[in-house]
């Protein structure tokens, strides 16, 4: 993450009414797990076998050696909702990327979805002038949930390698103005 620009942190603590985010520590790695390891979290997703323990280990441990990683925390309870990223990688000039998003079946249709994207575009918009959400183009509940925050399909798409297959994905984005 060196191409950031000074003075962005990229690995805040974030607090809102309802979700808290702070940055992945190496012991979050079981608790996020337990999370992950519902197999229909991840039934639309690219990655659709990252509730395996060797494909969430993967995960989760790029998520720390790249950085960026934050864990979603209830507030009230303290406990582990999922997980976000933020990441220049896939990013244009004067973008950040925020994604890798999961979250416990439980708080699917609450707003913490939304709640939790609005905590990481606020921190984001003081130094960036858009977020971009790069998604498989297959995952519609994921496209979904990104266009009722307000982001829009881009002409940009991207395609690779994921879970052994190839994969297109599609870029949404949400301008600061």
């Amino acid at each position: 993450m060196s191409d950031l620009p000074a003075g962005f942190n990229i690995l805040p603590v974030l607090e809102g009414k309802r979700a808290r985010l702070r940055p992945l520590r190496p012991e979050d790695r079981e608790p996020l797990f337990a999370v992950a390891r519902d197999p229909l979290i991840w039934e639309q997703h690219p990655a659709h076998d990252r509730w395996r323990p060797d494909v969430f280990g993967a995960f989760f441990d790029e998520a720390i050696q790249q950085g960026g990683g934050l864990v979603a925390e209830a507030v009230d309870s303290g406990e582990i909702m999922g997980s976000s990223r933020f990441s220049t990688r896939r990013a244009l000039s004067g973008e950040i990327e925020i994604g890798w998003t999961f979250l416990a079946r439980r708080y699917w249709g609450t707003g913490i979805n939304a709640d939790v994207k609005a905590l990481m575009l606020n921190h984001a918009f003081g130094t960036f002038e858009a977020a971009i959400f790069v998604i498989g183009q297959g995952n519609l509940r994921s496209r979904m949930a990104i266009e009722r925050i307000g982001a829009r399909l881009t002409d940009r798409v991207l395609s690779g390698q994921i879970a052994g297959r190839s994969d297109i994905h599609v870029v949404y984005r949400i301008d600061r103005a």
